[in-house]
């Protein structure tokens, strides 16, 4: 009896354990079954599509969602400034149009794993199918403010201006012209697309014709910087003349096709001042004479004389090459010495009032004399101004009209004036000249001739002046270039005898 009851007890406890077990488990996989049946025509749980929560939504009610986000959709149109412009649903007759994608997305959810919903979020991605009036969405785009005429700039080219500093290169100004129908394009495709934000670039700007860094005007400006960064020092004894930035930015001309050139018209100008300032061809002179007063001299052709054509062609060589240049001016003529007295100190003066003539070399005297100078009763006197040896010639025949001379030495120094012996006087100095003077020459004896010629160098300046007004009305003295040279017509008509 109390093995029966035994077993009797026993079997009641495993029916209490199978009851106790088996009841939830069975209640567990009814709930697991039914929520089979719920999935298959809900989304999971914690469903998203499109970033919208639709999880345990119907498909129709998913829908329904889907439609009122689109009656809520807001296009932001950024520009390139960082401006934003709204286009409302509304605004284009935005619309959902519900698909056979949405079904596909519910369907493509395995129901028997719906469990897993329950600890993991679900994003689906669907295209969605909108309709909305293209007429509107440009109409709105061509409405916003962006395209009002009063928030219009144009763009501007970039440009070469001149400034204080010379020349500089102004940026392009790329203004905010927008093109009408390249973001109605980007607008369309971004409402097709769903997109909820538009960002324009440059490309859907007006852009300038001409840019910075255009290579017609990177050259220009790489042309006018090489102009401006050259310097022009001249080597003009003390003085210190500089061409430089200042002066040659005013030179230059641009063309409307950015080509560089000099204006040739104030670069001779510049070229002419120079000559204005340091030519002393002809120049008048404070001499200082032997006998120790100052007496003027002008007119001659000795001195300094700058080449205007080649010093101009020069500079422009210069200014192509960018850099400091020292050097001095291109020279037609030169003098002796480029100091403010450029006779120097080896010369020859002639006093013709006092009928004599000293010949200095280095400083020294080499020779004086007394001399018989051109004739002045006939307008045959002899040139006066400051001049330069020729050249020298022994033996010499010296030809006129009506003469013919031969003599040891020559040294002409004005035109056919010149230096020489005259064998033929037996005296010379005092008033000899006023009436019984040479053809023009400067007649010394022979000894002095001798020195000259012996010592003398071509080019060695002669200083010749008379201390008085004269009349000069030879041609040698016209050719010349003498001081007190007269035009014989302009005499007769002013009826006067003196300069």
């Amino acid at each position: 009896m109390a093995k029966k009851r035994k077993r009797r007890q026993s079997s009641s406890i495993s029916k209490g354990l199978i009851l106790g077990f088996g009841i939830p488990l069975l209640l567990l996989l009814i709930l697991y079954i039914v929520f089979i049946f719920y999935f298959r025509t809900h989304f999971f749980l914690r469903t998203e599509i499109n970033h919208l929560s639709v999880g345990g939504m119907t498909l129709e009610e998913a829908k329904e969602k889907l439609k009122e986000e689109c009656a809520s959709y807001l296009l932001t149109i950024y520009d390139r400034d960082g401006n934003k412009y709204h286009i409302n649903a509304s605004d284009i007759s935005y619309t959902y149009v519900p698909g056979k994608e949405e079904e596909k997305l519910l369907n493509s959810q395995k129901a028997w794993q719906w469990p897993k919903c329950l600890f993991s979020d679900s994003a689906l991605t669907l295209k969605t199918t909108v309709t909305y009036d293209e007429e509107l969405l440009s109409d709105a785009v061509l409405a916003l403010p962006c395209f009002l005429p009063e928030n219009i700039t144009e763009p501007a080219d970039a440009y070469i201006e001149k400034n204080d500093d010379g020349y500089s290169l102004v940026p392009e100004t790329p203004g905010t012209h927008l093109l009408p129908e390249q973001v109605q394009k980007k607008a369309a495709l971004a409402v097709a697309d769903g997109e909820d934000t538009l960002t324009l670039t440059d490309e859907d700007y007006l852009a300038p014709s001409v840019t910075c860094e255009a290579p017609v005007l990177t050259a220009c400006m790489d042309t006018i910087d090489t102009l401006l960064s050259t310097t022009i020092t001249y080597d003009i004894a003390d003085e210190e003349e500089i061409l430089d930035k200042e002066t040659v930015a005013n030179w230059i001309i641009l063309g409307e096709d950015y080509s560089v050139s000099l204006n040739q018209t104030k670069l001779s100008a510049y070229v002419q001042s120079l000559a204005s300032k340091y030519n002393t061809y002809a120049d008048p002179r404070n001499f200082i004479t032997s006998k120790g007063d100052t007496v003027l001299v002008g007119g001659g052709d000795y001195g300094w004389i700058i080449d205007k054509e080649k010093e101009a062609e020069q500079i422009s060589t210069d200014l192509s090459t960018g850099k400091a240049i020292t050097r001095e001016p291109i020279y037609q003529q030169r003098a002796i010495s480029r100091e403010s007295d450029d006779i120097g100190n080896s010369y020859v003066e002639i006093d013709y009032t006092n009928q004599h003539l000293w010949y200095y070399k280095d400083g020294s005297l080499v020779t004086e004399s007394d001399i018989v100078s051109g004739k002045l009763a006939n307008g045959n006197g002899s040139p006066d101004g400051v001049f330069k040896i020729v050249y020298k010639q022994s033996p010499a025949v010296l030809k006129g009209e009506d003469y013919e001379s031969n003599v040891t030495y020559f040294m002409p120094f004005a035109y056919n004036v010149g230096i020489h012996d005259a064998d033929w006087r037996s005296s010379f100095g005092r008033n000899i000249y006023l009436n019984s003077g040479s053809h023009g020459c400067v007649n010394v004896p022979l000894e002095c001739a001798t020195a000259i010629y012996q010592n003398i160098e071509v080019g060695t300046p002669v200083v010749a002046y008379y201390r008085e007004p004269v009349t000069l009305t030879s041609n040698s003295a016209k050719i010349s270039n003498a001081y007190s040279y007269v035009d014989p017509e302009e005499k007769k008509a002013t009826g006067t005898d003196t300069p």
